[in-house]
């Protein structure tokens, strides 16, 4: 995992121009780098269109689509690795198996919200077949 001080906005990477915000590692004092230049008006603009234009598109993926975009999440957070716990304990100052298991918990619910995504369960859905035979008139 290599850290570049960008924000991701939309599939780029971008450079901001503000000024440089830095994460201190608390067990020593030390400023963490890179720092991440924080952002303007045209980044949160820019991340507010790409965020507004993929909406319509998300919302018309099918649930399978959907579950496992949020199993891909989880994979990738794990595919990072050893990186992503050093750096938290660095960032946070928690130790190595508090944040093992934070990271755990995390793919879990993802997974677990993949499992509801693709059950449809949530959408309330009911289907009233017809029933010729009903009385006192069918339905």
């Amino acid at each position: 995992m290599t850290l570049e001080g960008k924000q991701l906005i939309g599939s780029q990477a971008v450079l901001a121009q503000g000024p440089a915000i830095h994460g201190i590692d608390p067990s020593t004092g030390d400023r963490l780098e890179p720092g991440y230049p924080a952002g303007g008006k045209a980044e949160v603009e820019r991340a507010c269109e790409l965020a507004w234009a993929a909406f319509d598109g998300y919302r018309e993926t099918s649930l399978e689509e959907r579950a496992r975009f949020l199993e891909t999440v989880a994979d990738n957070i794990e595919a990072i690795g050893d990186d992503l716990i050093t750096r938290a304990m660095q960032e946070s100052g928690l130790p190595r198996a508090r944040l093992e298991g934070e990271r755990g918990r995390t793919c879990g619910q993802l997974r677990l919200f993949a499992g509801v995504v693709r059950a449809g369960e949530w959408l309330d859905v009911r289907i009233d077949p017809a029933l010729p035979e009903r009385q006192p008139m069918p339905r």
